[in-house]
Parts: structure tokens; C-alpha cells; sequence
């Protein structure tokens, strides 16, 4: 029989640790007195995490840059993340990024980079992980996905096929483990995060990206990550507006293509300003752009303004 998870300090690592979902998730097992290790490409944004980290509890923090779409280093890290304190109880897999524009419109390195990433990355995760999991006879993966991942949106193939094909890897793994009673794969989905990503997104659709409504914080998604890995369940949903989003999709498909489009454009886009195609933060990190929040205002305000901009573009030019 299982001798079941240890008692005491957790050993929790967390990638995407720099920015977002993941710092705030890394903040959170600070304040519960854990172990940390801490993953993202740009050190110095994990060398302010970790501070934030040990100013908040934590019984120690191992700082490893990493990029996990290379197979090689994320084998490195499992194996350096262990030897903390012998074992590894928690994995938070928050690394990600976004690219914005029509399929035909990414550029094939930025399509790659976000597969890479987003597929890939969590893929050399689980390669080295669940062996440790299994061997230990315990241990949570925690892997964050998004509504998209149940969903089809116009102008963001490499990312809703990104997180369609994680919500798909999460699955294989719960039917693969199922004969460890203690090893859990947990697959959490937000809906729109007050997140940096959207800034950070490379785009070549003219616009940069917002999170749709309704928003809810990085540390309201830590929070229902942790309840997640004290309680476990093989999936949740984070935001008011993912149920009905989803039942659009599925049930009324029609009704969604028809919608889809136009309210993506309102909601989830800044139309007020043209920006030049970016590569964004897809190909290498960007640390000036990290941080815990997104700061790009109210999602109201922004509906509002787009609505401005969409009713001044019918005027003519000389009223505008």
C-alpha cells in the first residue's frame, strides 16, 4: 500500500514562475512555509520572485532559468528539483506563451515556438516527472490550460491548438496513472487572467490582445490550484464565464461561429491603437515585460473604447 504524501514543508516547483499564474502560485506555496524551485527563461524575473518569495515564508528557494521546450534541461531540473529535499511533491506548469493572428498570417517560427512551448514543454515535463511520481508513489501535477483549450477563436490557431492538445496530454496521463492512487494530474482551465501574456503576445492580427470578461486575478487561480492539489480533481474551470462559453461551442455551434468573431474582437482585443507585427516574447523572453498583473484597466472600460473606435471608423474621415 502507498505510504500516502509526507507530512510537513511541501517541495513545490513551479515553472512560469516569473510572471503571472505562476508567480502568484509560487507566492502561495511561500506563505504555506514550502520548498520552492522556481522555472522561467529570464533569471533576473526570477530573482525577484524568489526574494518575493522568501519575504512571504518559504523554507527555501532554488532559483534554475529554463526553457522547457528543451528536453535535455528539463531532465537537468527534475533532477536538481529532487535533490532539495529527496523527493518532489508538487509540480505547478505554468510556463506558456501566445501568439495572435490568422493562421496563414504566423510565421512559422512563431507557430513552432509557441507548439514548442506550450505542447512540448509540458510534454519533456511528464517524460522526466511522473517516473519520479511513480517511484515516490506520490506527487501532483498541476497543469495550467486555458477555456480555449474547449474552444475554437478566430486569429489564434498556435495557442488554441496549444491548449487543446494540453487538456488532451492531461488526459493521457490521469488513464496512464490511474494505478497510483497518490500521483494526480490535475488540468486547470482560466478564462481571462489579469496576466502580462496578452502584452507579451507575439501578433500579427494589428491589435494586441486583453483578456476577455469576465477577469479574475493570478492569485484567485493560485488559490483554486492549491484547493485543487489539498483536494484533488482531474479538472476544474477558473471564471464565471467558462461554462457558457463552452455550452455555446458544443451545443450550439452555429451560434458560436456566428458570435464568436465579432464579440472576440470587443472583448478580447485593444482596437483602439494599430501595432506592427511582433514576435513578442514566443522566441526568448522578455523581462521588462513580466510581472504579477497585466495593468491593462478594467475589461469595461476597454469594451467601452473599442466601441468608440468601431463608431468613429463609420464617420466620415473629416468628422473624426
Amino acid at each position: 500500500m502507498s505510504p500516502g504524501p509526507p507530512v510537513g514543508p511541501r517541495s513545490v516547483w513551479v515553472t512560469g514562475a516569473s510572471s503571472g499564474i505562476g508567480r502568484a502560485g509560487a507566492l502561495a506555496a511561500a506563505r504555506s512555509g514550502d520548498h520552492l524551485v522556481l522555472s522561467a527563461r529570464d533569471e533576473s524575473s526570477l530573482e525577484a520572485t524568489r526574494a518575493d518569495c522568501l519575504a512571504a515564508g518559504a523554507a527555501g528557494v532554488l532559483v534554475r532559468p529554463l526553457d522547457v521546450g528543451d528536453d535535455e534541461a528539463v531532465s537537468r531540473c527534475v533532477k536538481e528539483a529532487v535533490e532539495v529535499t529527496g523527493r518532489l511533491d508538487v509540480v505547478i506548469h505554468a510556463a506558456g506563451v501566445v501568439a495572435y493572428g490568422r493562421t496563414e498570417e504566423v510565421p512559422a517560427d512563431v507557430f513552432d515556438g509557441v507548439v514548442r512551448t506550450n505542447v512540448l514543454g509540458p510534454v519533456n515535463l511528464a517524460r522526466h516527472l511522473v517516473p519520479v511520481f511513480r517511484q515516490q508513489e506520490h506527487g501532483t501535477l498541476v497543469l495550467v490550460g486555458s477555456v480555449i483549450g474547449h474552444l475554437g477563436v478566430p486569429g489564434m490557431s498556435p495557442y488554441v491548438l496549444s491548449k487543446w492538445a494540453l487538456r488532451a496530454l492531461a488526459r493521457q496521463l490521469q488513464l496512464e496513472n490511474r494505478d497510483r492512487r497518490d500521483v494526480h494530474i490535475i488540468h486547470v482551465a482560466p478564462g481571462g487572467v489579469d496576466t502580462p501574456i496578452y502584452r507579451q503576445a507575439a501578433t500579427y492580427a494589428g491589435f494586441v490582445g486583453r483578456p476577455p470578461p469576465p477577469v479574475v486575478t493570478p492569485d484567485r487561480v493560485a488559490r483554486k490550484m492549491w484547493r485543487l492539489v489539498d483536494h484533488p480533481r482531474p479538472r476544474a474551470q477558473v471564471g464565471l464565464g467558462n461554462d457558457l462559453m463552452r455550452f455555446g461551442f458544443t451545443v450550439t455551434p452555429a451560434l458560436f461561429d456566428l458570435l464568436v468573431g465579432p464579440l472576440f474582437a470587443l472583448a478580447a482585443q485593444d482596437r483602439t491603437t494599430r501595432v506592427p507585427p511582433s514576435q513578442g516574447n514566443v522566441l526568448w523572453s522578455t523581462p521588462a515585460g513580466n510581472g504579477a498583473t497585466g495593468d491593462q484597466g478594467r475589461a469595461i472600460t476597454g469594451i467601452v473604447r473599442n466601441l468608440g473606435a468601431a463608431a468613429r471608423s463609420w464617420l466620415p474621415r473629416d468628422l473624426r
